[in-house]
């Protein structure tokens, strides 16, 4: 994100006195550039211009020679009656008379690094003589700055912090894709002015036309097009001669850099990047005696590789487009990957004195995939992405050009390459009375041409159509609504009025969406937090769940640009995820956890045809759109549970009790009740990452399998650093919705008459599933000759003991029993109980328990 220092802006717009960086958020966000973060001042607190009166030299015992000076800093500033301050000093490139920067106690240095009186080498040092570095002003820390080395006359006491920049907040603002103009400070100049009626003045005003002929030679062989537009149609060049290239730039150029975020490194390199910045027109440097002319601009070739100025080799694409140099049978030298980054053999080194400066429009397409293509989001192609003005390039190289011979001398060469092809932004006709009908603003005809005429496009036409010509630096004008963007933009967008349109009648949420947020609301009133988690995952965590090698769950769509390499896939299953949020907050010593997520997975399937690659600018045909449809892998909605640690805490009444598979079992049950599907639980002996045996399949009556429940499996358990018998549950959420009955439920009349209660303990085999003796129970209780009576029944109690014997366990039920028409007689009761029985022995062998 671009940052703007206020002194730089103000050379190209005029701001008021004292505007702060605050201030200039709030003005710039009228015209839509956003504040992203204000950046306090460099060094705060008092920082003074001093001049050294006496420096005595102290050789020490660890061989090292400091200097105790003594300083004036100033009336204002001195000791009291006048006397300099004592500083403790090490460098030594300095003496007596000479002017420098002194940081006083309460000063903060770039660190932080806070300054105070302190006794060292046997001295109390009241203060800090600094160095470049230790302002924030460069690398060298060898020694301290020297004023008059700078150019720099001014009087004792003076405030270093003004004199250097670094008291002045830098504003980043935020920049939407469309508006690649405002990462320049002519363009935010501009937009200020826009936002405040303030002068502006366009440093990028048109150069007279370059002399034909001469010039360094540039060719274009651009034979393979992206989408039919040529990857360059402006390259212009010129050649400096005896260059002081490497020569650090002027202090307050490398102040400006790094308050852009930019670091400073040579005059040549920091020259190139200060127009950037300040025109939003990339150059490149290249040294001359490395560069055999002619330059031809052309695509790669498979298997042509470049080391690239981070001094990586990259493997090129045929869509990449290049400079390259003397071509010859290979095709000539690679010198750098077009508007992304230079070559590592054309850079400017240290016998570089002779430079080529180059500045070109490239495709904002082409740019934008190489860079994506190799990873490099370099300043440059950031924004030739977004379009830069394509009459930029001559003038940013005359700025260049300028700066160099200024700060590094040399000559110029009077000849200068411009190899022109850009065309004319089109005429777009706009309606007058379109941006009145489109924001809902009465704006006049001449309130709209007007507003045009302000961000730079020529209106004529004077009836009901407008014919407008946008100006070069706003490639993103291209159409009738872009132009209404601009006027209810510029007009302010305070002025729409907020109008809510009536919601019409018969209108809500659908069926499915009730039962969805009903689920959600009962986890949570069950005492589950509800989470949200990326759908990203990698093949590690795949691994962690315990998934066997051919489980379907492994096939999962991979992401061409993922957001982490390590995680370039989409889920196929929330507990992916999930187990991925409780590990995180178990780790942070959350151990006690319930946590559920309702979310979408996505599962592939196999052999499905690809998307089908649709052209631009054409509507698709009903089978193409058909084909992307089809191509779309089913995205099923679920919803997943995890319980680790304690389910109730302790405290006065007892011990707690720890989270165990049947809390799991339970919540998947409260999920299909909710949605009004009954399910039966089927003991499942294997299904990752469920332990053996501690497992339950969750079926429809129709034998669907909707989900699994129970404890996790104990390696799985450990992958994620969970609590041991750490439980989970996994629901297909849109299976049971297309499950759930689609009638109305009715409500049954709530009797009157007392409930009675009956508990019968059945011993059966250890083997026999829990769920298949509850199932025997409700079975044998409607059989009895009291009707239907069963109101609710609870397993309790699970015993297993010497008493039994061995392999058998005794499972006790709650019955609950109620009649409609009549209070239940003991006689009834008790049928109930012998039909219970009865039903669990026919099934089971089941006895009632002495």
């Amino acid at each position: 994100m671009p940052r703007i220092p206020l002194t730089w802006l103000a050379e190209h717009v005029t701001v008021p006195a004292g505007l702060t960086a605050e201030q200039l958020a709030a003005d710039l966000v009228r015209v839509g550039l956003e504040e992203e973060a204000i950046h306090a001042a460099a060094v705060t607190g008092p920082l003074v211009v001093g001049e050294v009166v006496e420096r005595t030299p102290e050789p020490q015992k660890n061989g090292k020679t400091i200097n105790w000076c003594r300083v004036d800093v100033g009336a204002e500033h001195n000791e009291p009656g006048g006397a300099p301050r004592g500083i403790v000093c090490g460098a030594h490139n300095f003496d007596v008379g000479d002017r420098v920067v002194v940081a006083l106690p309460g000063a903060v240095l770039p660190g932080p690094f806070p300054i105070a009186s302190r006794k060292t080498y046997g001295h109390v040092s009241d203060g800090m003589i600094c160095s470049a570095r230790e302002l924030g002003l460069g690398e060298d820390h060898a020694g301290i700055i020297v004023l008059a080395t700078l150019g720099i006359d001014a009087p004792v006491g003076t405030d270093a912090r003004e004199l250097l920049g670094l008291g002045e907040e830098v504003l980043e603002i935020n920049v939407t894709p469309d508006r690649g103009y405002c990462f320049s400070m002519r363009g935010v100049a501009r937009e200020y002015a826009h936002s405040t009626g303030a002068t502006f003045t366009d440093p990028a005003l048109p150069l007279p036309p370059a002399a034909p002929g001469g010039g360094f030679a540039v060719e274009i062989d651009d034979r393979a097009p992206i989408h039919g537009v040529p990857g360059v149609d402006r390259f212009v060049a010129q050649v400096v001669r005896g260059v002081r290239a490497t020569d650090p730039s002027p202090t307050w150029m490398q102040r400006r850099l790094q308050q852009a975020g930019m670091r400073a490194i040579n005059l040549a390199v920091d020259v190139t990047n200060y127009v950037m910045l300040d025109l939003g027109q990339p150059l490149h440097a290249y040294d001359l005696a490395k560069v055999a002319e002619p330059i031809v601009v052309r695509r790669a070739r498979v298997g042509e590789t470049l080391r690239t100025l981070d001094d990586q080799v990259r493997t090129l694409d045929p869509q990449d487009l290049l400079v390259t140099d003397s071509p010859g049978e290979r095709g000539g030298r690679i010198i750098g990957l077009a508007g992304v980054m230079g070559g590592g053999d054309s850079e400017v080194g240290e016998t570089t004195t002779d430079l080529l400066v180059e500045a070109a429009h490239w495709d904002p397409i082409t740019v934008a995939r190489t860079a994506r293509r190799h990873k490099l989001p370099s300043e440059a192609a950031k924004r030739y992405e977004r379009g830069v003005d394509p009459q930029l390039a001559h003038v940013a190289v005359a700025r260049v050009v300028a700066l160099l011979v200024e700060h590094g001398g040399g000559t110029p060469d009077e000849a200068v390459t411009d190899l022109d092809r850009t065309t004319a932004p089109a005429t777009i006709e706009l309606p007058a009375d379109l941006p009145a009908r489109l924001v809902g603003v009465p704006y006049t005809a001449d309130e709209v041409r007007e507003t045009l005429t302000q961000i730079g496009c020529e209106v004529s036409g004077d009836g009901d159509v407008l014919h407008v010509l946008p100006p070069t630096w706003r490639p993103d004008l291209t159409v009738g609504v872009e132009l209404v963007e601009e006027v209810a933009r510029l007009r302010g967008y305070d002025a729409i009025p907020s109008i809510l349109p009536a919601a019409p009648a018969g209108r809500g949420l659908t069926e499915a969406q009730r039962r969805r947020r009903a689920v959600a609301r009962a986890l949570a009133d069950s005492g589950l937090v509800e989470v949200l988690s990326y759908p990203f995952v990698g093949v590690d965590q795949l691994d962690a769940l315990a998934l066997p090698a051919d489980d379907e769950r492994r096939r999962a769509v991979r992401l061409l640009n993922p957001l982490a390499e390590t995680q370039p896939l989409m889920r196929t299953s929330l507990l992916v995820t999930l187990l991925d949020t409780a590990r995180r907050n178990v780790s942070r010593g959350e151990q006690d956890l319930a946590v559920f997520e309702v979310g979408l997975v996505t599962l592939p399937v196999a052999g499905a045809a690809a998307a089908p690659q649709l052209p631009g600018g054409v509507r698709p045909s009903d089978e193409d759109l058909a084909a992307v449809v089809a191509s779309v892998p089913p995205q099923p909605r679920h919803v997943a549970g995890v319980f680790t640690g304690l389910r109730e805490g302790a405290g006065w009444w007892g011990a707690g009790r720890r989270a165990d598979h049947t809390d799991a079992i339970a919540a998947a049950e409260l999920v299909a009740g909710v949605v009004g599907v009954p399910v039966t639980l089927v003991a499942d002996a294997d299904h990752a990452p469920w332990h053996p045996g501690r497992c339950a399949r969750l079926e429809t009556t129709d034998g669907v399998v909707v989900g699994w429940a129970g404890e996790l499996h104990p390696n799985v358990v450990a992958a994620h650093g969970l609590p041991a018998r750490a439980a989970a549950f996994e629901v297909d959420l849109d299976a049971l919705l297309a499950a759930a009955p689609t009638e109305p439920l009715q409500a049954t009349e709530v009797s009157t008459f007392p409930v009675a209660k009956e508990d019968v303990a059945l011993v059966v085999d250890a083997a026999v599933p829990a769920q298949d003796v509850l199932d025997a129970v409700r079975t044998g209780a409607g059989a009895s000759e009291a009707g239907d009576v069963l109101e609710d029944v609870r397993l309790f109690d699970v015993y297993t003991g010497e008493q039994l014997g061995d392999g058998l366990r005794s499972l006790a039920f709650s019955l609950r029993l109620r009649a409609a028409d009549r209070t239940l007689t003991a006689a009834e009761t008790a049928g109930v109980r012998d039909s219970v029985v009865a039903e669990a022995a026919r099934r089971f062998g089941a006895t009632l328990r002495a």
